[in-house]
């Protein structure tokens, strides 16, 4: 399996590593987690947060993979856009918790470009 599509499978793992540490601390009531995450406060909000924007990144990410794919990309651009998106996204949490928002904001919008940028290399 070419690189890139590992990238889709960890994109699709993200949130949910993400979200561990947001539920740690007190309790976690499994009844209602929803509930639970609402009423979060700080970096555990926060979290929770990057846990639901990172849900709305894959599905354009794992788009832009499988359209490059199938029309034939370079594989080289390919796999290193979706390993510098992974990168970018990884940060994102990471900033988000610690409450950066310029950083934050910067490897998202990092991490749109590249998604952008598997478009663009698919109609060459």
């Amino acid at each position: 399996m070419v690189i890139a599509y590992w990238c889709v499978l960890v994109a699709a793992l993200l949130p949910y590593l993400i979200v561990v540490p947001a539920k740690a601390g007190k309790r976690f009531d499994n009844h209602a987690p929803r509930a639970q995450l609402a009423t979060a406060q700080g970096w555990q909000q926060r979290l929770n947060w990057a846990h639901l924007n990172a849900f709305e990144a894959f599905a354009p990410f794992a788009a832009a993979v499988i359209i490059a794919q199938q029309l034939h990309a370079p594989q080289q651009e390919i796999d290193g856009l979706a390993l510098a998106f992974i990168g970018l996204r990884i940060l994102h949490p990471v900033f988000y918790a610690l409450d950066k928002p310029t950083l934050r904001s910067a490897v998202w919008a990092g991490a749109y470009v590249c998604v952008l940028g598997l478009f663009l290399i698919s109609v060459r």
